[in-house]
């Protein structure tokens, strides 16, 4: 049997790559080789967590202010708050046109009671990222993964799987998939339409609840796949 060739990502561009999901997913990213570019509101932060990234992994990280990184990005995570989602989608349209743009935040509340799933207009937030960038392949992923685990090097394996979520494009799903399959121990995994995706984001909340009472960093599997 013939070994398929491993996909080409190109620049790989993280939004909000300086925070803690963001900058996790760029150090495994650049561990295995994917060239990144993490995107920042300040330019001169990205700069700087980039060159500590180049330095930790020996990878090819720069750093850039996010409407220059989403330029340079050939796949562009969009890792950031939930309060700057539709702002930050709408004003860098123009530069993500044409590009596959996978949709990472989790629209989430913090109460005395614990996290809870806030009601998204669209149904999700890659339901909003998709309405928003209408000449964009928007997938959903990432969405349950642990940063702590992420961003940790004495970690060499994170084990869990990565539900992705898109509709008819199934070569941007596919890329996806293989892009989650570069970090150690992570599957990704076919996880339905974006239609699907506001219970995908929503379960992150019992996961930090799970976290929070057993002090762990939980994942998902999914089984007999």
């Amino acid at each position: 049997m013939t070994e398929q060739p491993a996909p080409d990502f190109g620049t790989v561009a993280v939004l909000g790559g300086t925070g803690p999901q963001g900058r996790g997913l760029a150090r495994r990213f650049a561990t295995a080789g994917v060239r990144v570019v993490l995107g920042s509101r300040s330019a001169e932060k990205a700069v700087a967590t980039a060159a500590e990234l180049a330095e930790a992994t020996g990878g090819d990280v720069t750093g850039a202010a996010n409407a220059d990184a989403a330029a340079a990005g050939d796949v562009v995570l969009v890792v950031v708050p939930w309060d700057g989602h539709r702002e930050l989608l709408t004003e860098l349209k123009p530069q993500l046109d044409g590009k596959i743009v996978v949709d990472c935040v989790n629209p989430l509340g913090f109460d005395k009671q614990g996290p809870f799933a806030l009601k998204v207009e669209e149904g999700s937030a890659t339901e909003q990222a998709a309405a928003i960038l209408t000449d964009s392949r928007v997938v959903g992923a990432f969405h349950n993964v642990s940063a702590v685990l992420l961003d940790d090097p004495e970690v060499t394996s994170v084990d869990t799987d990565v539900l992705v979520l898109g509709d008819d494009d199934r070569e941007a799903t596919d890329l996806v998939q293989a892009l989650a399959a570069t970090i150690p121990g992570v599957r990704g995994v076919y996880g339905g339409r974006k239609r699907n995706a506001h219970q995908v984001e929503a379960l992150t909340a019992n996961l930090i609840a799970i976290n929070r009472r057993y002090k762990a960093h939980a994942g998902v599997r999914v089984t007999d796949v």
